[in-house]
């Protein structure tokens, strides 16, 4: 690639790219290392070390990956108001390595001490979150401000590009993470292996700050050689299209009504999402409230021109539809991670794949096909027969239905025992990569050329709510999850034959229920249990942390000695009785909207139905959006 750019040191190359583009290449590389090596065994380390349910892991992995969507508004606010693009690009990357060398600790002091492990655990994903919300507004809206207004039509090209150093850093991150912190021994996961993938993720942050930190005075410039990403207060008019407005007017009124409406849109959506989770009541309400109550603040600016509006109307409602198509393509990190750990087999010429890492092939194939892709873009651009991004878009849902219509044919008939070849989840992440190469970065060459100056950073907030939401949905999602294969063996190891249970073909007592909550496989209602004075959920945990320790002291050759009492994990027949009788755990197939989910194949459709017609629909409304863009492409 380099040999056909030809880069002029201090100016604006006449052909090709800048330099800085490859600076900002670099430094995003090395932060999806971080970001995806985390992601590829975070759940995996929930469930295996913190003892978490798959269903609260994958409500816990999408509000955490929502909230890392949502904080970007923040992020993009205080660098267009206060510290600029650079230095928030410098906070969020040492903040997302200190939360990265929590999650090493949290890892290093299990087992010894679960409450601390669970402490920096949560710690570590609130710093995470917040350097998430510095980093990821401000590098992409560099990118964008690297080509002058003439040069807008290399945009989509040059988002490519950037989208293959995020995908080689994800291919690396997914590689070696898992490799290092998703082992098994004798087929039993090594629960102390997790802290060395959290810890090359940490030194991949800081590789990639460091980088940046170095090379952005030289290279990540305008034409001019002005530095780009500076404060605010630094910016002069030919930072602006003629005519243009430089700063955002927003009413008293309107800073009151929009504190007015998140309030009501978070009590409304709290309502809607009712149930006993904390992520699922609280953090999804904000993620959704917060995504509706920005945009409408951005609109109700009174400097807005009738065109702004409506180009800014073709970001809301592309961002409306990607919303479907990350809570599609989002189940990679807990429900297809799930399936691939729990029934699927992962040998590749004899070798068997850590679970964590068959999702590192949506990696290989961005990098393998980012290329082609901004070619294919480029010729038909030259021939006058481009798609306008929302058709890319469409087509990029639809693709997503159909790698999910696929994999559900294919695991129709795999029952309970049966195993998923690894070959139709490679087929599926390979499908779903031309999607996002359809979808992801011209999204963000979107923003680019629709936004008004005024407002770049914080609309790359708003377009990342729409992923945020994303996110949020595929937790949801991703927690409809019917039990798979392992499940039923577990069960069996116990003496419960789950499949009756599930099926209502059998009641269970109290103490089969209670061995399959042990075994996370029943949930606990503690509402109902905290009104009958039963704490079932301490004695599960207790039980749990039992099995832990007498497993890690036989993996040592060392004496177990429990030093816990026999009524601390037991109930008496009383309540056993009550536990039954008042169903205070219970274990039965998950629902969505009416519907239950038998298996597989039945939770896979749900996403074939769901970005099927979300494609459909924005297939009816591409000649509207064409008038709104007003002339961008």
């Amino acid at each position: 690639m380099e040999n056909n750019i030809d880069f002029v040191e201090g100016t604006q190359a006449k052909k090709g790219h800048p330099k800085g583009l490859w600076v900002l290449f670099g430094t995003e590389m090395w932060e999806r290392f971080n970001f995806y090596g985390m992601r590829a065994i975070l759940t995996l380390f929930l469930v295996n070390s913190l003892m978490m349910k798959e269903e609260d892991a994958s409500l816990l992995y999408g509000g955490f990956l929502g909230l890392c969507y949502l904080t970007p508004m923040l992020g993009g606010f205080i660098a267009d108001r206060f510290l600029g693009n650079r230095n928030c690009i410098m906070i969020g990357g040492f903040m997302m390595a200190a939360g990265q060398a929590l999650l090493f600790f949290s890892a290093t002091v299990f087992p010894s001490n679960l409450g601390l492990a669970n402490t920096l655990m949560w710690t570590a994903l609130g710093v995470i979150v917040f350097g998430n919300g510095f980093f990821k507004p401000n590098i992409s809206s560099m990118v964008g401000s690297l080509y002058p207004k003439q040069e807008k039509s290399k945009l989509d090209t040059a988002f490519t590009i950037f989208y293959m150093g995020i995908n080689l850093g994800a291919f690396l991150g997914q590689t070696i993470c898992p490799i290092v912190g998703d082992v098994k021994v004798g087929g039993v996961q090594n629960v102390f292996a997790f802290k060395w993938g959290f810890l090359a993720a940490s030194i991949a942050m800081l590789i990639g700050t460091m980088v940046f930190y170095f090379l952005k005075n030289k290279y990540v410039v305008t034409p001019e050689g002005k530095p780009l990403g500076g404060l605010p207060s630094k910016n002069d008019d030919s930072d602006y299209e003629e005519g243009e407005a430089q700063k955002a007017v927003f009413s008293k009124m309107n800073l009151l009504l929009s504190v007015v409406v998140f309030v009501a849109l978070f009590f409304t959506f709290r309502y809607l999402l009712d149930g006993d989770n904390f992520i699922k009541t609280l953090i999804y309400p904000i993620i959704y409230s917060a995504g509706i109550t920005l945009a409408l603040l951005i609109i109700s600016d009174k400097s807005l021109t009738k065109v702004e509006l409506q180009r800014i109307l073709v970001i809301y409602i592309v961002a409306f539809f990607i919303i479907f198509f990350w809570a599609a393509f989002e189940q990679a990190g807990s429900s297809l991670t799930f399936i691939a750990s729990n029934q699927t087999d992962r040998h590749i010429f004899g070798w068997e794949m850590p679970a964590s890492m068959v999702q590192v092939f949506n990696g290989v194939f961005v990098f393998a096909f980012a290329l082609p892709f901004s070619i294919l873009w480029d010729k038909l651009r030259a021939k006058g027969r481009e798609p306008i991004s929302p058709a890319k878009q469409a087509i990029g849902l639809l693709l997503i239905a159909v790698s999910y219509f696929i994999i559900a044919y294919n695991v129709k008939d795999l029952g309970n025992s049966g195993l998923l070849a690894v070959k139709w989840l490679i087929l599926l992440y390979l499908i779903q990569t031309f999607a996002e190469l359809c979808l992801s970065p011209i999204g963000l060459s979107l923003v680019g050329k629709l936004s008004p100056k005024r407002f770049s950073s914080l609309l790359f907030g708003v377009f990342f709510l729409s992923n945020a939401a994303g996110y949020a949905l595929s937790g949801s999602l991703g927690s409809i999850l019917p039990p798979t294969g392992d499940k039923f063996q577990a069960a069996q190891s116990v003496n419960v034959d789950l499949g009756s249970i599930l099926d209502k073909k059998k009641v269970a007592n109290g103490e089969e229920l209670f061995a399959l909550a042990k075994l996370n496989i029943a949930s606990v209602d503690a509402k109902k249990a905290k009104a009958n004075h039963i704490d079932i959920a301490k004695k599960i945990k207790t039980a749990a942390e039992i099995k832990t320790e007498r497993e890690l002291a036989a993996k040592k050759k060392l004496p177990f000695v429990d030093k816990h009492q026999v009524s601390d994990t037991t109930f008496t027949a009383a309540e056993y009785n009550t536990i039954r009788d008042k169903q205070l755990i219970t274990v039965s197939y998950p629902t969505f909207v009416g519907f239950t989910i038998h298996g597989l194949f039945e939770f896979f459709m749900v996403f074939v139905v769901l970005t099927g017609v979300a494609s459909l629909i924005l297939f009816l409304l591409i000649p509207t959006l064409k008038k709104m863009m007003h002339g961008v492409r």
